[in-house]
Parts: C-alpha cells; structure tokens; sequence
C-alpha cells in the first residue's frame, strides 16, 4: 500500500529505556529494551538525517532517560546541523552544569524537567528515587543558562492537590510554559489506575484552579491542561491522530505512530534497520492502519468531529475494550463511557492501594494486580 501523507511534525526520539526512576506511571512500554539492543550512534544519525529530509521540524530526546546516552552531544549537533528544534525531555537527576551548557553549545533549543510533586518527600516516594532537590537545580540551570524552560507536572490523585504549587513553583523556576498532565492509563500506569484515578471532585476544583490561573498568567506562563480521560465527555486528538503528525523510534528501533503503540497487540511495526523513515511513514501497516477516517466505526465516522479528534486514543479503547478499533470510551457517544465514568469513580473512592514501581531489571510482571479494566463498572 502506497499512502501519500503530509509529512510529520515531529519525531520523539527514545534514546533507552534505562532510567534511574521508578516511576509508577512509566509511560514506556511493559517490555523494555535492554541497553545491548538500543540504536548505535551511527543508526541515530542517520534516522535525524532522514527525518530531516522527510520534512521533519523538530525532534524530541526522551527515554527512559536520554541522557545516560553518552551520544547525546552528538544526536544534538547533528540534529541542529539538519534544521531540527531540538528538545530535551528529561528528569534532570544525571545532569550536570557542564553538559547541559555543552548541549546548549551545540544547539539544544529546550528543556522539559519532569517534576512528581511540589513536595520533596512526596516526589521522591512517587518517583522511587530521591532526585527532587536535583531536578530543581537542573531546572534552574536551564533558565540561567538561557534555554526556555518547560516543567512537566505529572498529575493524579495523590498530588493533584497541589497543581497550585506546580504553577507556582513554574513561576519560581521562571519556567515558559507547564504541562499539567493527568496520568493517561495504558501501559505500565494501568497497573496502578487504582492508585492514581483522581475524584471527580478532586479534577472539578482542579479545571477551575487552571482556567483562573491561565486567565491570572496569560502572556507570562502558558499553561497545557490534560484531564483524565475517563472523566472527558469527547476523546482528545490523540498525537494529532494515528500518524497523522508524530513518529516515535524506540530505542531498539522500531517505528511507531505513539509511544504507547506496543500496548496493542497484533501490530507489526516496521524497524529503522529494514526501512527508510518515509517508507515506514507513507507505507507501514500499522501507520495505516488508523490513519484517517476510513478504519472509524459509528458513531465516529459520521461525527462532525471525526477529523477534528480522529476518534481519539486507540491504545486507550484497547486497554478498556479489549479492541482497539472500537469508540473510545472516553466519549460520551460510546456505549461504554458510562461504565468507564463509573469504574473511575469506584477507585478513585477506595483507598489508595501501594505503588508497584517501575523495577527495571526485575521481574516486572510479577504481583500485578487484577484490575478487570475490560468489564463494566458496577
């Protein structure tokens, strides 16, 4: 199949998977690539330099932790040297003074620090790692530096009572812009949904607390704002929808429409070491397979919002359905949004349970607890 697509905005480079984190809520797929399997230095370059050619505009360097690569400086320069914005998602704890000076050098053009909490016990217990004192260094290098500064705010129920202290801690650090983000619940974090579903009431103090606050800070602090899905009455545009305007290369390689795209099973997805960047755009399976209006079930693909939300989240209808080609259950149209408001509701009501953290090198399947996420809430 030969699909001519407009090009994508913008590649999210995962350089590893290896983090010194633990995060709870780990955003990377449930089985890991090992450092002997990631991408050598050569393949990187090649991959920006095809990204450029493709009509790429900017490339984001994530993990894990992109910076234990000890490549980093050169996939900057290189990147810089095609044209490519160049951004670094981070959560600062391996940095330090002379490299990120040496990145900025080289053409590094924006930071994101992620943060877990305002509170440093809070945050490290959430993170599993005692780093926030350090990412709050690194975010201020960042400024003194001169880069623009993103903070990440990784929101949930046992923080989420403190979004106003994230947004004055992002004044604080002089930070450009916050992304006030619920934890989204596929992957790693759908093991602990049951720890993180915030209250509704909880979220409907929280939505007001950021529409004063983007009316209070309008012109000094650019607030994104991204709620639970399972509360949301009309999915959201998902990456722009399914490879539309995103590509993610996971460290091993292979090539994907969103980095939560290995949840779904029955995808094959194309590798960098057996294609070009643009044959897997405009050809592979699994780009394909979402793109566009024509896979859309109804009530989707008569919805007047049908190209505006591109029926949402395919990784989260498969986490609740069971199919990943199904209405989103974060839409009010489909005939499981209830039970899909009413399953966050009874956890968010119940005590929270313990963390199971994001062990890597463990057995990291094991005690997973049983969460029923395709059955109807009661």
């Amino acid at each position: 199949m030969n699909v001519r697509v407009e090009p994508p905005l913008a590649l999210l480079a995962e350089l590893s998977h290896r983090c010194p984190l633990q995060c709870p809520y780990c955003s990377n797929p449930l089985d890991l690539e090992r450092s002997g399997k990631e991408l050598d230095t050569k393949m990187w370059l090649r991959i920006l330099d095809e990204a450029a050619a493709l009509g790429i505009h900017q490339v984001h360097f994530s993990g894990g932790e992109p910076t234990v690569r000890k490549d980093l400086e050169q996939l900057v320069e290189r990147a810089t040297k095609n044209g490519l914005y160049t951004n670094l998602i981070t959560s600062g704890v391996l940095l330090d003074e002379v490299r990120l000076r040496l990145l900025a050098d080289l053409g590094l053009e924006h930071v994101q620090v992620s943060f877990q909490d305002t509170d440093e016990h809070n945050a490290d217990r959430i993170a599993g790692f005692k780093g926030h004192k350090k990412k709050l260094e690194i975010a201020r290098l960042v400024r003194k530096i001169g880069l623009p500064l993103t903070v990440n705010a990784v929101v949930h129920r046992q923080n989420i009572d403190h979004v106003p202290d994230f947004l004055a801690m992002a004044m604080e650090l002089d930070a450009e812009r916050v992304e006030i983000a619920q934890v989204q619940y596929y992957g790693w974090a759908l093991k602990n949904r049951a720890a993180f579903i915030p209250t509704y009431e909880q979220l409907k103090r929280t939505t007001q607390v950021v529409e004063e606050a983007r009316k209070r800070l309008k012109g000094v602090l650019v607030i994104d704002y991204v709620v639970p899905d399972y509360y949301a009455k009309r999915p959201k545009t998902c990456m722009g929808g399914w490879g539309r305007r995103f590509l993610n290369i996971s460290p091993a390689g292979k090539v994907l429409p969103c980095h939560a795209a290995e949840s779904i099973p029955g995808l094959a997805f194309d590798t960098v070491q057996d294609h070009s960047l643009q044959w897997i755009w405009e050809n592979s399976a699994a780009f394909n397979k979402y793109r566009g209006t024509a896979w859309m079930p109804e009530p989707c693909k008569s919805c007047d919002r049908a190209e505006i939300d591109w029926g949402g989240c395919r990784c989260q209808a498969f986490a609740l359905t069971g199919e990943a080609g199904t209405v989103d259950p974060a839409c009010e149209l489909s005939p499981l949004h209830e039970a899909t408001f009413g399953l966050a509701m009874k956890e968010a009501a119940a005590e929270p349970p313990a963390f199971i953290y994001r062990r890597i090198g463990s057995d990291e399947t094991q005690d997973a607890p049983v969460f029923g996420p395709r059955e109807p809430a009661e």
